[in-house]
């Protein structure tokens, strides 16, 4: 990650006269974290969290919108986006009570962009190449989501905490952020949700949006087992390893 890198891609945008644009969320409370800090701002590698998500974000977008908690709005943009110089981040804005309402937010702040990635602040480790494949797949499927496969069998439980079913392993990913979209149909998707309620519950991210609300089919693009979302102490060390990119200091954590 550098500004070689980031102005290549710079170039490559405006060629194709693409704007791109990202909604990166940091508005929730990480209460599974038991830290008396939201996890976006405990410190990893001498920077906090959400730092290294707006980073990468940084090389690769034209405008980031960053949502974050009605009251730190103003610690986000004296103490992440000055601090750290962040050039592309156009607004910081309050999120609501559900991610959606978050997401939302974000878009009605963003500017208009005919690609649009959203991306949970608390996965810090996305890297450049997985943004570049996001946009890519935006571009060409209207609709995509990196995640990776599952590696693990996995259960299906009934409402007495026994097992239902076992699906096929073969056919099961594991969803990762960012989620990329043609500008035009998140902020339709969007607009249908915010008016029609009761469809609402049981909505966890945005490509089941852009399914729910416009029919449009989700394409599945391959992204990174360490684009991990940390929401548990465990993960910060592991959060911590893949940062510093030596297999080293992963040992000594271990």
């Amino acid at each position: 990650m550098g500004s070689e890198r980031g102005s290549e891609f710079e170039i490559r945008r405006a060629v194709m006269g693409r704007k791109i644009g990202a909604v990166v969320l940091a508005a929730g409370k990480g209460s599974r974290m038991g830290a008396e800090i939201p996890k976006q701002y405990l410190t990893v590698g001498g920077k906090p969290l959400i730092y290294y998500a707006l980073r990468a974000f940084e090389s690769t977008a034209d405008e980031i919108v960053l949502v974050t908690g009605t009251d730190e709005v103003s610690y986000c943009k004296e103490e992440i986006i000055e601090r750290y110089g962040f050039r592309k981040v156009s607004r910081v804005v309050a999120g609501g009570a559900e991610r959606y309402d978050s997401v939302y937010c974000g878009l009605c702040a963003l500017g208009e962009c005919e690609i649009i990635l959203i991306h949970d602040g608390a996965r810090p480790c996305v890297t450049e190449e997985v943004i570049e494949r996001a946009i890519a797949g935006a571009e060409k499927y209207r609709a995509c989501v990196v995640g990776m496969p599952v590696k693990d069998t996995i259960k299906v439980a009934d409402k007495k905490g026994f097992a239902a079913c076992t699906p096929d392993r073969s056919s099961l990913w594991m969803i990762q952020t960012p989620q990329g979209f043609e500008g035009k149909l998140i902020r339709e998707a969007y607009n249908k949700m915010k008016q029609e309620q009761p469809l609402r519950p049981g909505i966890t991210d945005d490509a089941m949006v852009v399914e729910t609300f416009t029919g449009c089919s989700v394409k599945l693009l391959e992204g990174d087992y360490r684009n991990i979302k940390v929401t548990t102490p465990e993960d910060l060390p592991v959060a911590e390893c893949y940062l510093s990119g030596t297999v080293e200091t992963c040992r000594k954590k271990s």
